[in-house]
């Protein structure tokens, strides 16, 4: 077990003695924002915070699935990979993925999308609310070209709310220190991830070959 994780007993919601199910009961234990934290919230980006956007590598994605859950997916490129077309309209590619494409799929079904912005080292983030539409535009797409190769699919996003996120978080977790780093191989591989959902794989091949084609970059663009 991992240092500092214990463990807890199985609970169901029939054993908690108090939930909480309005608003006002909410905010009674809460309070409400400030009035300084309201006047963050913004419908476009502006000279300051697209700095946010032109310096991250990094950015959570989550979308709704048709069946109303809801999928949170990481996205990676060099910083800036998100374009900005103006100070209401991003355009973020679509990378080579698994296919599975929960992203592409839920957007067809429901275009509203969150972004979370991350930079490394900087424990603010920033937050951009809004709605996709799915667009196969080469001429567009050409400018998000990365070794060579452009996205088929990319992904135009309209802001509706663009506001930056306290780095509260951050703190708490200790995130961007390098002494509270986790060793990769104190953890399961992904051959052992795979084998025990049921996949016919053999653990030590499939972690090979993986690293394998990670070297070799295939499939990233």
């Amino acid at each position: 077990m991992s240092q500092g994780v214990t463990a807890t007993a199985s609970v169901s919601l029939v054993d908690v003695t108090r939930t909480v199910t309005t608003e006002a009961e909410l905010r009674a234990i809460i309070g409400e924002p400030s009035e300084l934290v309201v006047s963050k919230l913004a419908d476009r980006l502006n000279a300051l915070t697209r700095q946010f956007v032109e310096r991250s590598p990094f950015v959570c994605v989550a979308t709704k699935l048709p069946d109303g859950g809801i999928d949170v997916s990481p996205r990676g490129d060099p910083a800036g990979f998100v374009r900005i077309l103006d100070e209401r309209t991003l355009l973020m590619p679509d990378r080579p993925g698994n296919r599975i494409a929960d992203t592409l799929t839920n957007l067809l079904a429901d275009p509203r999308i969150a972004l979370l912005f991350l930079i490394p080292g900087v424990g603010d983030t920033f937050r951009v609310n809004g709605r996709a539409t799915i667009v196969e535009d080469s001429e567009l797409l050409a400018h998000c070209a990365v070794e060579g190769k452009a996205p088929a699919l990319g992904y135009l996003i309209e802001v509706e709310e663009a506001y930056t996120h306290c780095s509260k978080a951050f703190l708490r977790s200790n995130l961007w220190d390098p002494e509270r780093y986790v060793d990769r191989s104190e953890l399961p591989s992904n051959g052992e991830l795979l084998r025990s959902v049921g996949a016919d794989v053999e653990p030590a091949t499939y972690d090979a070959e993986r690293a394998e084609r990670y070297a070799r970059r295939e499939g990233f663009y």
